[in-house]
């Protein structure tokens, strides 16, 4: 059985602009409770989970095997400041991450570095999401 999803998760899911096809990649996906919730609201979409924790991505996929069976969802393990399109993948129309140290200031050069990375796995006027807004707020990619 699967975790449900928190208040706090499902405030951070219903803030994203969610609409069928998209593509988007969560940072940060630890038991991937949020990327199932995104799973299923964007149809015929994709969202990859990616954590830096082996073990955050084992629990991902073993919480997540109708999703991946479906198509619906993948799940990577590789840091944000790592992260790239594998051969043939297309990009994502946008990201979205809750309590990432590159992101909240815990881990500033890493953040920097990541934002470098996520130029190149959005598409152009691709969109990071993190928690600390009203939930979210937005980081600026690129430019």
């Amino acid at each position: 059985m699967t975790a449900p999803i928190s208040a706090r998760l499902a405030a951070v899911v219903d803030a994203l602009p969610l609409r069928p096809g998209l593509r988007v990649l969560e940072i940060g996906c630890g038991p991937g409770v949020a990327a199932r919730a995104v799973a299923s609201r964007i149809g015929d979409g994709f969202v990859l989970a990616t954590d830096r924790s082996a073990r955050a991505v084992a629990q991902a996929r073993a919480g997540s095997a109708a999703e991946i069976g479906a198509g619906t969802m993948g799940v990577r393990q590789v840091a944000a400041e790592h992260i790239e399109l594998e051969p043939g993948e297309e990009p994502y129309h946008l990201a979205f991450a809750v309590r990432v140290g590159a992101f909240d200031g815990r881990h500033p050069e890493s953040g920097r570095q990541a934002l470098v990375r996520l130029e190149t796995v959005l598409v152009s006027g691709g969109v990071l999401y993190v928690d600390g807004g009203s939930p979210l707020r937005t980081l600026t990619v690129g430019g």
